[in-house]
């Protein structure tokens, strides 16, 4: 089932998540209408507080990009209660990012190349390890959700000032999206 994507605004977006149990009623059935929203709206990830659920749920669908990024050929998973646990900053990069939750916003933000996470897989099996490359960046992006953050709150305050009014119109829900969304309404 396709799910409406919470915009920018949205108190959900600002909540850190709680860890959930591994028997969460209808686990397997939310990570499949993850999948499927995050399909519908051409996205790469998704966090559960885009959907309106303050839990620690992500999924990532990287297949989709591999054609310029053979890596993630069939790479599509699940991050039950993530954790960044340490970043490796000597190495960063600065990437342009979008996100479903702030449609029509794309910024530059500088992120570490590596980082060390935990979680549990959608085959509940635990995970501990060290995550390089633009899968890093990626979890990073999604974990930020997780937290309580979006990826502007990386950018530069002159970058911030540019961008106000788009922000103010979605928080106020004066904007245009081809998917469905539920928008605040100030």
């Amino acid at each position: 089932m396709i799910l409406p994507v919470y915009t920018f605004g949205q108190p959900v977006l600002r909540k850190v998540a709680e860890d959930i149990p591994l028997d969460y009623p209808n686990l397997k059935e939310l990570i499949n209408d993850m999948f499927e929203t995050c399909t519908e709206c051409d996205g790469i990830g998704l966090a559960a507080p885009q959907i309106g659920k303050a839990i620690r749920l992500v999924v990532i669908d990287l297949d989709v990009i591999s054609e310029h990024y053979p890596e993630y050929k069939g790479f599509r998973h699940a991050f039950i209660n993530g954790h960044i646990l340490e970043v490796d900053d000597s190495e960063t990069e600065t990437m342009e990012e979008g996100c479903l939750s702030l449609p029509g916003i794309h910024e530059k933000v500088k992120r570490p190349t590596r980082i060390h996470v935990k979680y549990v897989d959608e085959n509940l099996v635990a995970h501990d390890e060290w995550i390089e490359g633009y899968l890093a960046r990626v979890i990073q992006h999604e974990f930020d959700h997780i937290d309580g953050k979006v990826f502007t709150d990386h950018i530069s305050p002159f970058r911030k000032q540019m961008i106000a009014k788009k922000l103010k119109e979605l928080s106020s829900g004066r904007f245009q999206c081809r998917y469905r969304v539920k928008a605040a309404m100030k």
